[in-house]
């Protein structure tokens, strides 16, 4: 299988303001690109797109291609289980939304410490086992975001776990919180296969500072600053495919371009990335948001809140743009403002990030609410 995997998660939209409006006509023109270029991966969520992405895999993918002519991963939402009976209506609506008899992948979705615990509850490794032996599921991973030392309790509590799912990308490697070098080693160390999710940490890797572009371009001036972080991962051998969540033609043009005949990073490409160009982009301070939007769904404010972040990172780059405070003042009719946060803590620990959100907030409050 070639590296490159589809993300199902940051599809085109008609309507940028509704994420169920996804682009239907042009993600089929992506997916035909994608296979026609040989690559077979594709990868949804129950959640992902406010629960309609799935849907879209039927119309854009399933319903249009030969089912032995790609692989297909959706996850088990976790995090939104109660009871038992929760795992079979769940598992049977996503095979009815997708369109299939069974996934080629399926993974426990966004497990961490406190996720594990509802894991252990409802013993649901051992519902998605018995979903394999049903033939419905060929192959049982999860995805992950929390500390090294988790993951490991996890994979040796769990070795029936053929694969984890993990955000790697060069300016995560060695962040504290994120530990995206340690968690791959460990994955390593119990002989799993690896997954990679968030390898443009949600946009962040794909616009660069100035400063940092300028040197990449210095060593190779055809590539964007998106393949650097895809190929840096791409280039880690126990790394089985690499998820980009493509929104646009171009962006799936250049991945499979260069992607289709994969050539990993020199040793001294990738200590440029790890070294020079996190230490550049560490001092722009962005919030390194991905807009996964895991924070949005149980905030009692409805605080719009990758979008303000988004917005704040915008006007750092460029200061006193007044688009920016226009936007902000739109997306605050139909959502709560920066300083309306009330400080509930929900968002930081949905954060797969670990972000301090609440006081995020308050930067941004203060940069847009005069």
């Amino acid at each position: 299988m070639k590296k490159l995997g589809f993300g199902m998660m940051r599809l085109p939209l008609l309507n940028e303001e509704d994420k169920k409006s996804i682009d239907k006509k042009t993600v089929c023109q992506m997916v035909d690109t994608f296979m026609e270029r040989g690559f077979t991966y594709f990868d949804t969520a129950y959640m992902y797109h406010e629960y309609e992405s799935e849907r879209a895999v039927k119309d854009v993918l399933v319903t249009r291609k030969d089912r032995d002519s790609y692989t297909l991963a959706s996850k088990l939402p976790v995090m939104q289980l109660k009871e038992k009976e929760d795992m079979e209506r769940i598992f049977n609506e996503q095979r009815e939304k997708c369109g299939v008899e069974y996934f080629d992948y399926y993974l426990l979705h966004a497990l961490d410490a406190e996720h594990y615990k509802t894991v252990k509850r409802l013993d649901c490794f051992g519902f998605a086992m018995q979903k394999k032996a049903e033939g419905k599921v060929k192959h049982v991973g999860f995805s992950f975001h929390d500390s090294a030392e988790v993951l490991d309790e996890i994979l040796t509590e769990h070795p029936e776990a053929e694969f984890v799912q993990l955000q790697l990308n060069y300016l995560d490697w060695e962040d504290a919180k994120v530990q995206s070098r340690k968690c791959y080693e460990t994955a390593v160390k119990h002989g799993k296969k690896v997954v990679v999710m968030e390898p443009v940490k949600g946009g962040t890797l794909a616009k660069l500072p100035k400063k940092a572009e300028d040197v990449l371009k210095a060593l190779h001036p055809d590539w964007s600053a998106a393949s650097w972080a895809i190929r840096f991962v791409a280039s880690l051998e126990n790394v089985m495919v690499v998820l980009s969540g493509m929104s646009t033609p171009e962006q799936m043009d250049d991945n499979t371009a260069y992607m289709k005949e994969f050539e990993p990073l020199t040793e001294a490409e990738k200590q440029v990335l790890l070294g020079e160009v996190v230490d550049i982009i560490h001092e722009a301070a962005k919030i390194p948001c991905t807009a996964c939007r895991y924070c949005v769904e149980g905030c009692p404010m409805s605080i719009a809140i990758p979008e303000y972040f988004a917005l704040y990172n915008e006007e750092l780059v460029d200061k006193g743009n007044p688009e920016h405070a226009k936007r902000y003042e739109e997306l605050t009719k139909e959502h709560g403002k920066a300083s309306d946060c009330v400080e509930c803590g929900q968002c930081e620990g949905a954060c797969p990030q670990h972000l301090p959100a609440i006081g995020w907030l308050k930067k941004v409050a203060e940069t847009f609410e005069h």
